[in-house]
């Protein structure tokens, strides 16, 4: 009797254990479950996110490059401060009015013509010695006003050195103290006019010079002519005739 009662309890104790073990898996809280760890799929993850630092610091960067290329570009646009054309441009014309008051013969090709035939190429044996003269006279103040014309257009020249030293040291100084290109090369511009201006001046010192000495020169001619044309006046007297002379109140034999 014990036998068959321990069997059948034994039978019968096994689905209530299974019953207890369904139930008591159901009622377990969710942190005790136990965490699975995948170990590819985080360190995917850490290369994704450090993909898109990197974009973002390229992106920082090159916002950055595009800010500076603005600021380069804002002052290659910047203007030079200085400018010297005003002054270069004063003392150009200073030049030309003191080259438009030469004297007797100005520097114009009509003038040239009509006063070098008057008083150069026309003189002749038939002129009386008051019209020889008179162009002698006038050949001479002509000579004399082309040099003095010369040594004034001389010391104009010279005048100008102080200044064209100053403007100088000026604009080689903004040259190269320059935010930009625009500004070095208006400095490099105003240099170049600045030596255009001074070559302006070499020359009309040396057109000053050269017409002294032709004017001197064509009055050398001109004086040779003159020489020529008194003494075929000269020869036009009749010859000398010798005669008697009283001296201290005798005559003599």
């Amino acid at each position: 009797m014990m036998g068959r009662f321990s069997r059948h309890r034994g039978t019968a104790i096994l689905p209530i254990a299974l019953a207890v073990g369904v139930v008591a898996m159901q009622v377990l809280p969710a942190h005790a479950q136990w965490a699975v760890y995948d170990g590819a799929n985080h360190v995917q993850n850490v290369l994704i996110a450090a993909r898109t630092l990197q974009q973002i610091d390229n992106q920082i960067t090159s916002l950055a490059n595009q800010a500076q290329m603005l600021v380069n570009q804002g002052r290659n646009l910047a203007s030079l401060p200085l400018s010297t054309l005003s002054t270069l441009q004063s003392t150009i014309s200073q030049t030309t009015a003191l080259l438009a008051q030469a004297q007797n013969i100005a520097y114009s090709v009509q003038s040239i013509e009509q006063q070098y035939q008057q008083a150069y190429t026309s003189v002749s044996s038939g002129m009386s010695d008051s019209a020889l003269f008179s162009q002698a006279q006038t050949r001479w103040q002509n000579s004399i006003g082309g040099f003095e014309d010369a040594l004034k257009l001389q010391a104009r020249v010279v005048g100008n050195i102080p200044s064209d030293s100053s403007a100088m040291s000026q604009l080689v100084s903004s040259s190269q103290t320059s935010t930009g290109a625009l500004q070095a090369a208006q400095a490099g511009n105003q240099l170049l006019a600045l030596q255009s201006r001074q070559l302006s001046d070499i020359q009309a010192e040396l057109a000053a010079n050269g017409r002294a000495t032709a004017l001197q020169q064509a009055r050398d001619a001109a004086t040779e002519a003159e020489s020529e044309a008194q003494y075929q006046h000269f020869a036009q007297h009749d010859a000398y005739v010798p005669g008697t002379v009283s001296m201290f109140g005798s005559s003599g034999n």
